[in-house]
Order: C-alpha cells, then structure tokens, then sequence
C-alpha cells in the first residue's frame, strides 16, 4: 500500500469526493466536499487530502484540514475524512491513513493533531485522547479528540 498526495494523482479526485459526500455529506452537500478537494490541489499548506493505492486501485483517503469543526475553530490542524473502501476494511489501512497524517504534521510543525467522531472505540486504540464534546453544525453533539506530535 502507497499513500501520496492526492495532488500526484489528480485523476481520483471524483471519485474521493463522491467517497466523502456519501460518507459524510448530505444531500445537497457535495459541492462543499468539491471545494475540499480543490483546494487541496492548489498547493496550499492546508487543507490536504492523501490518497491510499494499492498498485492502481484507489483504497481510502484522509485529509489534514485547518479546521474540521465550526464549533471549534480554536482547535487546528484537523485529520478529517478518513475513508477506507469497503473492499479494504479490517485490513489496518485506517490507521495507516492515520500514522501518515500524524508523520506528515509532525514534519510539518505541528505540535498536535484534533479529529472529531461520533462514536467511541476506534480511535482511542490509536493514541487518540479525548478531550470534550462538541456540537457538529447545526447541534449535533460529537466527541473531540487531540494527539501530541
């Protein structure tokens, strides 16, 4: 498995877009996950998105964001959007998605890293620690969590 920018493939970004908007989206919001993606391929410094592929097969993606949550923009950098096909589960690319992140911030200059999640169990295992609650647009609450780097 190869994680790299998705700015070295641009040829997926439909496909990870459409991933996030199903995964994540409602529906009238692929537009907004369309802007992610884009911007991400302008060479900003953030957002990012990488992409996983194994061999030519395009297997999940994650991004480093600025901000992931409204409610919190005191909080930045995000990991956000960590995807994994369905063909690729159970198999740790989740937290090979994850590692990269944290390693790409890390030399970065990052000092810590925040995601949110509705749930609880996944990320814990990984080194997450959580630090609150928080509400999702419009009041959806949600777990926040934080890694040192």
């Amino acid at each position: 498995m190869k994680i790299i920018n998705l700015s070295e493939r641009p040829e997926f970004q439909e496909t990870v877009t459409d991933w996030l908007w199903k995964a994540f989206g409602s529906e009238n919001s692929r537009a907004f996950f369309e802007s992610v993606v884009q911007s991400s391929l302008r060479g900003a410094d953030l957002p990012q998105t990488f992409i996983a592929l194994e061999g030519e097969t395009l297997a999940g993606t994650v991004g480093l964001w600025r901000c992931d949550l409204i409610s919190r923009q005191d909080l930045t950098p995000w990991l956000a959007a960590l995807y994994v096909d369905e063909g690729f589960r159970s198999r740790g690319l989740g937290w090979e998605l994850q590692a990269f992140v944290l390693e790409h911030s890390r030399r970065s200059g990052f000092s810590e890293l925040y995601l949110y999640a509705e749930f609880t169990g996944y990320y814990e295992r990984f080194g997450w620690k959580y630090i609150g609650d928080a509400l999702d647009y419009p009041d959806k609450p949600v777990r926040v969590y934080q890694q040192f780097l």
